[in-house]
């Protein structure tokens, strides 16, 4: 297998689009990847897209297609990938194995969607078909209540608090507040966030993250051409994906996901690494007890840990560990297809010094961890500076 680096990202402001059409987004992304690359398009041999609903929410099915036409690239391969909320993770990964495999030196990878266009009702509909559809949403479960679940079984067992979870949200809008691309750059106080509507107890508003639309855009290359389009190109050190059932109620534990665990594992063998090495994560905060799992089962925090690090303000910029330096999905938006290729381009402009106002100074190592549905599909890569 061959190494194989990130040499360009591209991004779309994170939000509600009314003006822009869902090929729009996919355009603008990815004219922003191939500049950051300094690389024309006919360079790329291959394209991975991720859109998890487009059929529902924008009427559009054939999104490789799409997007190959529009970006000008065809008669290049185009594969969609589609893992629910991990979309975008597992059309990274699917990318990687591309290049390190040898088939190809040079792909892009995108993820997109354009969620605001229809109405919440239908936005909830769709999205609970990244959980057990028949046994779930089907008897009225969708996602924030399948998460509050899982939320009091760990308020039960590990003495979490909703102060806590609310520190989550506190956290991810204040590092939101400093990145031009996040849907929400407002900053919140923990009294708005535990006095905010209730969506699912114990989940309130602020516990969640919000309907978006938005791209994202990554080209990979082979790590031995990549320093002849790229000033730094950034390592894929790892790469690692793992299952779990679909359904919440077959699984042994609610307090954990055991993918994520798996995958995370994986990764660090892969990379040659432990949690102690990893200087940021992007982790996958659909919902703030989310991310209270997400940095226990990574294993940056013991079981139990989650809530009270976050509060204690170890998860900060700059503290032990940078967790969602982007604002997350809670502050920077969660197109959901687009948000496992979000998280690279974040961990990307970290590494490179390119973050502005959120920067972590002297960053080597960073993480992503992209979800689909409530754990059925987990996706972990580790990205490094060469």
């Amino acid at each position: 297998m061959r190494k194989v680096s990130v040499i360009g990202v591209g991004l779309t402001k994170f939000g509600e689009h009314w003006e822009k059409s869902f090929r729009e987004l996919a355009v603008e992304a990815g004219a922003r990847a191939l500049a950051d690359a300094r690389l024309e398009g006919g360079k790329i041999q291959a394209l991975f897209g991720a859109s998890m609903s487009s059929g529902r929410l924008v009427g559009q099915e054939h999104v490789g297609a799409l997007l190959v036409d529009q970006l000008g690239l065809t008669p290049i391969p185009a594969i969609r990938c589609e893992a629910a909320c991990a979309s975008g993770g597992v059309a990274m990964r699917a990318a990687w194995f591309a290049v390190a495999s040898g088939a190809y030196d040079i792909v892009a990878v995108g993820g997109i969607e354009k969620m605001t266009d229809v109405s919440t009702e239908d936005v909830a509909t769709a999205l609970g078909g990244a959980g057990d559809q028949e046994w779930e949403l089907f008897n009225g479960a969708t996602f924030p209540s399948i998460y509050a679940l899982m939320a009091r079984r760990h308020m039960h067992d590990y003495g979490t608090t909703e102060e806590q979870m609310a520190s989550v949200a506190v956290k991810n809008h204040a590092n939101a507040a400093k990145n031009p691309y996040a849907q929400y750059q407002k900053e919140i106080t923990l009294e708005q966030a535990l006095k905010a509507p209730l969506v699912s107890s114990p989940l309130k508003l602020f516990d969640c993250s919000p309907i978006t639309d938005g791209a994202a855009v990554a080209i990979l290359a082979a790590h031995e051409v990549a320093n002849i389009y790229c000033e730094q190109p950034i390592e894929i050190a790892a790469s690692a994906q793992a299952s779990d059932t679909l359904a919440l109620a077959s699984r042994a534990s609610l307090t954990e996901m055991r993918a994520t665990k798996i995958a995370a594992k994986e990764a660090f063998k892969q990379a040659g690494l432990e949690p102690k090495n990893i200087d940021l994560a992007e982790v996958h905060d659909c919902f703030t007890i989310g991310e209270i799992m997400a940095i226990e089962d990574l294993g940056f925090f013991e079981k139990g840990q989650g809530g009270p690090a976050t509060e204690a303000g170890r998860t900060a910029l700059g503290a032990e560990i940078s967790v969602n330096t982007s604002g997350g999905l809670k502050g920077k938006g969660h197109p959901v297809g687009a948000t496992g290729i979000a998280q690279i381009c974040e961990i990307v402009a970290q590494l490179r010094g390119q973050a502005g106002a959120r920067q972590l100074h002297g960053a080597e190592v960073g993480l992503t961890h992209n979800v689909g549905g409530s754990g059925g599909t987990a996706v972990v890569h580790i990205l490094k500076k060469t």
